[in-house]
């Protein structure tokens, strides 16, 4: 039987919210190269893939932190499914700005948080884990309790995991780069020669250069 974490890998892949070109990599904004890239607001489109993800989620707090008292989404990409989490478990929600808004009451935190609340972060996304945290930091100084973070899906990275580590957050994520590339293989999106090149990405993705 598969594994979660393998059933969402596929559904990520088939709609191409996680694309591999191993052989034309990206450029990401960071200026890394890459043969991977994901964007996991395609899944709003698809409503069983929506509605999978939203359950999972749902599941994973109830399982993780039932003494949740309110849902954050981190901007911009988890803040709808953030709410269908939210809506679904009838908690207040918020979302969490990158920046602050640059007029009116230039807030950082959209929506009400009341000092003391249990706060599940959610987010679609974990690659360094930066902006993740950086929102963590936003609602413990709003002086609530991040109990945890919930994501679709993470590459893995070291330093994500010891930033992580170091700031007290318990992650816990659906999906994974390890599962992804299984599900990749399994199902004919790359060939083994290629499960290679992904690893040494995933080992040092900031000084990778596709092979030529």
């Amino acid at each position: 039987m598969k594994q979660l974490d393998r059933i969402l890998a596929e559904k990520l892949l088939k709609i191409s919210a996680i694309k591999l070109q191993p052989a034309n990599p990206f450029t990401w904004a960071s200026g890394w190269n890459s043969p991977i890239y994901t964007d996991n607001r395609k899944t709003l489109s698809y409503p069983e893939v929506r509605s999978f993800i939203k359950v999972e989620l749902c599941r994973t707090i109830m399982e993780n932190f039932p003494n949740a008292d309110a849902i954050a989404g981190v901007a911009t990409g988890a803040i709808a499914q953030g709410a269908l989490v939210a809506d679904t478990l009838g908690l207040p929600y918020v979302y969490v700005r990158s920046t602050p808004k640059d007029h009116g009451l230039e807030n950082l935190i959209e929506g009400n948080l009341k000092p003391g609340q249990k706060v599940v972060v959610i987010e679609d996304l974990i690659s360094t884990g930066g902006s993740s945290l950086k929102a963590v930091e936003a609602i413990r100084n709003a002086g609530c309790e991040v109990v945890g973070m919930v994501a679709m899906f993470t590459y893995g990275f070291p330093v994500a995991e010891e930033r992580f580590q170091k700031a007290g957050v318990n992650l816990i994520t659906l999906s994974n780069y390890n599962a992804m590339l299984q599900a990749a293989l399994d199902t004919q999106y790359i060939c083994q020669a290629d499960v290679q090149t992904l690893k040494e990405w995933r080992e040092n993705p900031a000084e990778w250069t596709p092979r030529k």
